[in-house]
């Protein structure tokens, strides 16, 4: 969302004090308007981004600069100092939010700022129980771990995530159905092909589903399969397909099979070990459908 697209004068002003770090006009404007803080815009309004408060900017997340001010963290406060004062009873929702929003984001772990964010949003109050697959599945893997060492929870598809070869055997013996798929489901995300094979050994389904909780914000939207696929591992791909992955399945998002995406992954790769890679792909599952 560029800032000029926000019609609210004050919101604008105040995103832009945030995009350039500039707590002293940010703190000016709060204090003209407190309501300011807990005002939410009416774009976009559908997504992780939704009718976004003036506290989720500080994750640039969705990415709009690709940067983040130095000083990020004290602007932050600001904000949460000015909600904090206002005892809104929609507090935790914002904070909460804003963590997860920084949690999964590129650009805080790019800048630097990912976890002292996370360390500020804590002493604020944001909670950090559930899972933190939505940081794995953005390859946040500091920030998940930090969850952790606060009290998040440790399941099979976070053991895996984090190459916990140990703990996912011994997690997944405990899992539930739901539980397994999701794990299967982020080994074939990063093309783990040893990992898949642990799992199958531990009786996945690999045409399974898995709930909402459990996938805890990781890659809903597609089958293992076509996670394996998008990881560009051939050994993924095989272990899944003779186990009876499902070649005919689509992706909720786009409607596409297996082989639609390893075509897709081929026409948009850059050079020839890429290309070549997805092009086995494409004809090892071409060869299977026919």
């Amino acid at each position: 969302m560029n800032s000029a697209e926000i019609t609210d004068a004050s919101f604008r002003a105040a995103v832009e004090a945030i995009d350039c770090g500039d707590v002293v006009v940010l703190r000016e404007l709060l204090e003209a308007d407190a309501s300011l803080v807990v005002r939410r815009l009416d774009r976009p309004a559908e997504g992780y981004f939704a009718r976004p408060y003036l506290l989720w900017f500080v994750a640039e997340n969705p990415i709009r600069h690709e940067k983040l001010p130095a000083n990020i963290v004290e602007v932050a406060e600001v904000i949460l100092l000015a909600l904090r004062a206002g005892g809104d009873p929609g507090y935790s929702f914002i904070v909460d939010n804003t963590m997860g929003l920084v949690c999964t984001g590129r650009i805080p772990k790019e800048c630097g700022v990912q976890i002292p964010l996370m360390e500020l949003l804590v002493r604020y109050g944001a909670a950090v129980k559930g899972s933190v697959l939505g940081a794995i599945g953005q390859r946040n893997f500091e920030a998940a771990r930090w969850l952790l060492a606060h009290g998040s929870s440790y399941d099979p598809g976070t053991a895996v995530g984090l190459d916990d070869v140990e703990g996912a055997a011994r997690l997944a013996g405990e899992a539930t159905a739901s539980q397994l798929y999701v794990a299967l489901v982020v080994a074939a995300f990063f093309g783990k092909a040893e990992m898949i094979r642990l799992l199958l050994g531990a009786g996945v389904d690999v045409n399974g589903s898995g709930t909402s909780e459990d996938f805890g914000g990781f890659h809903s939207h597609a089958s293992a399969l076509h996670q394996a696929v998008h990881s560009g591992s051939i050994e993924a791909v095989r272990l899944l397909v003779e186990a009876g992955a499902d070649r005919f399945a689509k992706d909720s998002v786009y409607g596409g099979t297996p082989i639609g995406w390893a075509r897709y992954m081929r026409e948009e790769a850059v050079g020839v070990e890429e290309k070549g890679r997805f092009g086995e792909i494409e004809g090892f599952l071409g060869q299977e459908v026919g």
